[in-house]
């Protein structure tokens, strides 16, 4: 069974990256993190970004292209990710120009990452879809609204970011959707949630998650790397990120 790699989704620390973009990879690596995953361009020619996380022993695991650039500046985001030494592009989310379409609009998305997956496998890439829970506020024939997003089309071209926490936001169980798209999921997010009324973010392990499931699932369903991620934290993300991986340490994952 092969190892599964464990990342930090830089979205969690964008305004330590803001503040000072080195500072915050020395911090990730010293707490033993083994990769990060870009949130774009972090305003850095992409040779110093390769440059630093190698200094740092850090690979990366992935980087987000929003769906506008991958359709309208490809070539731009395929050079700038072979200078800085990601084969990983992900669509991090849908526009609400998609959203408000529901299946149709998902539909609509499918074809364009099709096309650009297909271009991006061509030159080396590979191309996964980040889902947040609104693919999960309706369904069509039976099938929620991401399934037909896969669905349409091909896993040659178009793999999946799975998001455990919007996952379980849209009422659904990760632990199923892991292994129903398993052998498609190259990178999945972790993240936990709080059993409050806002469903809050939370540090992995700290909420309601079934864990034990997750990493089962994700053990046999051909994942490459955990990345850990939390949009809102209680105090300083540095802080949240040094707890997760800690509760990932502690299940013998790192």
């Amino acid at each position: 069974m092969k190892k599964i790699g464990v990342g930090i989704q830089l979205y969690t620390l964008r305004d330590d990256c803001a503040r000072d973009f080195k500072g915050t990879i020395e911090a990730v690596s010293r707490m033993g993190y083994e990769g990060v995953e870009l949130a774009g361009n972090p305003g850095l020619p992409a040779s110093e970004v390769k440059k630093m996380l190698a200094d740092n022993n850090l690979k990366v695991a992935g980087n987000h292209s929003p769906i506008d650039d991958l359709q309208n500046r490809l070539n731009q985001v395929i050079d700038y990710n072979l200078e800085a030494g990601n084969r990983r592009i992900v669509c991090p989310w849908l526009p609400e120009e998609f959203q408000k379409k529901g299946a149709d609009g998902c539909r609509e998305a499918a074809r364009i990452l099709d096309e650009v997956g297909a271009r991006l496998k061509e030159k080396g890439f590979s191309l996964s879809y980040h889902n947040h829970s609104f693919e999960f506020n309706g369904k069509e024939d039976g099938k929620y609204y991401l399934d037909i997003l896969f669905e349409t089309a091909s896993p040659d071209h178009l793999k999946s970011e799975l998001d455990t926490y919007w996952v379980q936001h849209g009422g659904c169980d990760p632990v199923q959707y892991i292994l129903n798209y398993s052998g498609r999921i190259e990178l999945l997010h972790i993240k936990d949630m709080l059993n409050d009324a806002n469903r809050s973010f939370a540090e992995i392990g700290a909420g309601i998650l079934h864990w034990e499931g997750i990493f089962q699932a994700a053990s046999q369903a051909g994942i490459d790397w955990y990345l850990v991620e939390q949009d809102v934290c209680p105090g300083p993300p540095i802080e949240s990120a040094r707890k997760s991986l800690e509760f990932l340490r502690e299940q013998g994952l790192v």
